[in-house]
């Protein structure tokens, strides 16, 4: 059965990087979720003026990957115990947040964090919000890592991210990534 899932996970570069490259997910759109204005830009995002946080919206089937599976890879490839950023991206617009879709995916959050509270050494921050609105980024963002990936961004962030995911959920993996 086709689901939708949304994360905010810092820099949507990374984020969508990593989903893209998971069995059972046939779409991953780098976008904004969570701010008062309409059809923002990267550029208006970027001021965390907007209150929309870059974020990815994920197709997924879930009769191949489970919803808990993808919250899974969320909460263990980026920093969900860090506030209003990752790494070096500062701001609102980096927080930690799942933007969940029905009352099964906040709960099945909801869990998770709980599941990972020990895990960590700090508190979890990361936002369990409802679901609004989704706005995709401008075609610039889609795909980036895949298709820049000598730009020392991708090299220094977004590569061990994928290092990472190579190691970490090799079971979950399309074949040809």
């Amino acid at each position: 059965m086709e689901k939708r899932a949304t994360f905010a996970g810092g820099c949507f570069w990374c984020t969508e990087t990593l989903f893209q490259r998971l069995e059972g997910v046939f779409e991953v759109i780098p976008g904004y979720s969570g701010g008062q204005i309409k059809n923002p830009s990267y550029r208006e995002v970027c001021t965390g003026r907007t209150g929309h946080a870059e974020c990815v919206s994920i197709g997924f089937d879930e009769d191949i990957i489970a919803f808990n599976t993808l919250l899974d890879v969320f909460m263990h490839t980026h920093d969900p115990t860090s506030l209003n950023r990752q790494g070096q991206d500062v701001g609102t617009q980096y927080r930690s947040a799942i933007f969940y879709h029905d009352e099964d995916q906040k709960l099945a959050a909801k869990k998770i964090i709980s599941a990972c509270e020990t895990q960590f050494n700090a508190p979890i921050v990361t936002e369990v919000v409802p679901f609004d609105v989704f706005y995709p980024a401008e075609i610039d963002h889609h795909n980036y890592y895949n298709l820049n990936k000598s730009q020392p961004y991708c090299n220094y962030v977004i590569s061990p991210k994928v290092g990472k995911l190579l190691k970490d959920y090799k079971e979950y993996l399309k074949e040809n990534i």
